[in-house]
């Protein structure tokens, strides 16, 4: 099983010149708790949530708190090279990347999901 087999493709994203208060909005309207970070081209920058929130300090621009330490897979990476990353307490989710364009998020709650579907489970 490979991050394509499991991601969420349904990206939500934020551009990083967007108000504080946008972030905010889109982060409690869908439900999640960080979105990639996105230039004027499109191209992924960074990733941003609730714990940059959390230590905001009159920054106004989502580029200001945003985290560039991107940490990313690959579409082909098999489930079980991922899961190390996210047993780590603050990474909840990874974007998934194909050919340099981002292509799908993948989440502890997709991988689980995925073991719940009787599909091949994860080997460790």
């Amino acid at each position: 099983m490979r991050a394509k087999d499991v991601m969420n493709t349904n990206i939500i994203t934020i551009n990083a010149s967007a108000k504080i208060y946008e972030l905010t909005k889109l982060l409690t309207e869908q439900k999640i708790n960080s979105v990639p970070v996105c230039n004027e081209a499109g191209q992924v920058i960074g990733v941003v949530g609730v714990s940059e929130l959390i230590n905001l300090k009159k920054k106004l621009l989502v580029r200001d708190i945003m985290n560039r330490d991107l940490p990313w897979v690959d579409a082909d990476t098999p489930v079980d090279e991922i899961i190390p990353y996210l047993e780590d307490a603050r990474l909840k989710r990874l974007p998934v990347f194909e050919d340099g364009c981002l292509v799908g998020i993948i989440s502890r709650a997709d991988i689980l999901k995925a073991m719940g579907d009787n599909r091949s489970p994860p080997t460790n």
